[in-house]
């Protein structure tokens, strides 16, 4: 599904992107993708707080960059400069812009391709990088996983605000809360849905959710968690 969003350098292109945004953590998919990168570059400043979703979504993926929990992986995003509606639509990639295709062509050392394929070059630094670290005792760098999780209140007079300050108040190595939302359930209640990103060796979901999520004191606020989607990065 591709996606078009117009003009987000303008205040109304900001406000149908907070649209946009209001039902979704990233803007394609349930983790960050090149899809984000595109939007991300596309606005000229840090939005403002009047654009929630927007001024949400921007600072999670702006701290995803800085531990490179962003994947290659996307549905295909055009930012355009006229117009000011946000709509998806079932249709082919977006056209190379004529800039774009250039650089694509140019061989300068300088230029540099995010996701593209390694050269012959990366791969023999990355095999001797391999052998130093074999060589000198160390482990493999740990991978990276992103997480969707639904948190579930006992009910309706749950305080969601403390609910998620209860969970964001749990801190382990290697783990880092994200983007969150609440959803509605039915009958009043409603879920709590966050993103986290977490370092494979260093820490468990489900030694999270067992030990850490839904013990005292936190399971004053929390009944249940489950994991709506789990992906490696």
């Amino acid at each position: 599904m591709a996606v078009t969003l117009y003009n987000l350098k303008s205040e109304s292109g900001l406000k149908k992107l907070d649209e946009y945004l209001l039902t979704r953590s990233y803007i394609s998919g349930y983790q960050a993708s090149k899809d984000d990168i595109t939007v991300y570059s596309a606005l000229s400043s840090v939005p403002s707080d009047e654009f929630v979703n927007v001024s949400r979504w921007y600072k999670h993926i702006d701290a995803l960059l800085r531990i490179s929990g962003v994947s290659g992986e996307g549905s295909g995003v055009t930012v355009e400069s006229s117009s000011l509606v946000a709509e998806e639509a079932v249709a082919t990639p977006p056209a190379a812009d004529s800039k774009a295709t250039e650089a694509e062509d140019d061989d300068d050392d300088d230029d540099v391709d995010l996701f593209g394929e390694e050269t012959e070059e990366e791969k023999k630094a990355a095999e001797d990088r391999a052998a130093a670290m074999k060589a000198s005792g160390k482990k493999k760098e740990s991978g990276k996983s992103s997480v969707l999780m639904d948190v579930k209140p006992w009910d309706d007079e749950t305080d969601m605000k403390k609910l998620e300050e209860a969970v964001r108040s749990v801190e382990m190595e290697g783990l880092f809360w994200g983007a969150s939302k609440l959803v509605p359930v039915g009958y009043g209640i409603k879920k709590l849905q966050i993103m986290l990103s977490i370092v494979d060796d260093l820490v468990s979901v489900d030694t999270l959710i067992e030990e850490r999520l839904t013990v005292e004191p936190i399971n004053e606020y929390v009944q249940s968690c489950d994991i709506v989607a789990f992906n490696k990065i």
